[in-house]
């Protein structure tokens, strides 16, 4: 098991983190949290080497995929940088990759009921107006989980604020900052339910953030 301890907080800079080879030649991951070498909940960075191919398999409880850099395919199509992809639970692939790529893969943490298939080109999917003066491209909504990009211009704070079940996020570009830590592109943030800070930057930033989706203790104050 590997940072399954949902009640801590965790900071991982993936570009200090090694390649681990997988089952399939030419594709080799970052494991950010596990549950199981090669099952159950898995959260990872994951590089196709160009030609490469992974085995087709299920996905019991989902997978939600970004794919940061080349193109990612499957048999339902090719997916370039920025594409955000959800495969309900109950569904398979055999992902590939012609020319290689990398990905932000988060396995089988999907409720059950949430059967929603979605691709998503955010590089040319609009902004909308959020909060001061970021801006926020909404991705996936299932009762209390929130998926979204946020852009942060230069110099931009915000309120201080308390994250129910939990927070995630992958900077994606610039640096983002908050009292415990600055964090550049790349790093992989978790913060648990009920934790709190107050988030800036100094210059323009860009993540992936997922809120409302760790577990806790509904008995806990905490």
């Amino acid at each position: 098991m590997l940072n399954m301890n949902f009640k801590q907080a965790v900071v991982i800079n993936v570009a200090e983190l090694d390649w681990i080879a997988s089952p399939s030649a030419g594709v080799l991951r970052k494991p950010l949290a596990r549950d199981d070498k090669e099952a159950g909940h898995v959260t990872s960075i994951v590089r196709y080497e160009a030609g490469s191919c992974f085995s087709p398999h299920p996905h019991p409880l989902g997978e939600e995929i970004f794919v940061l850099d080349g193109v990612f395919s499957d048999e339902s199509g090719d997916y370039g940088a920025g594409t955000y992809l959800r495969h309900p639970p109950g569904s398979a692939h055999a992902p590939f990759s012609e020319q290689g790529c990398t990905i932000f893969v988060k396995l089988n943490q999907f409720d059950s009921r949430d059967g929603q298939t979605v691709r998503i080109d955010t590089s040319t999917s609009p902004w909308q107006p959020g909060i001061g003066g970021l801006e926020v491209m909404p991705l996936h909504q299932f009762e209390h989980e929130h998926i979204a990009l946020v852009r942060w211009p230069a110099g931009e704070r915000f309120q201080p604020h308390r994250h129910f079940g939990g927070e995630e996020i992958l900077v994606l570009s610039g640096e983002f900052k908050d009292e415990h830590g600055s964090y550049p592109k790349g790093t992989w943030i978790r913060s648990p339910h009920m934790s709190q800070h107050y988030p800036f930057v100094e210059e323009e930033t860009i993540i992936l953030v997922k809120t409302g989706h760790l577990p806790f203790d509904p008995y806990s104050i905490s």
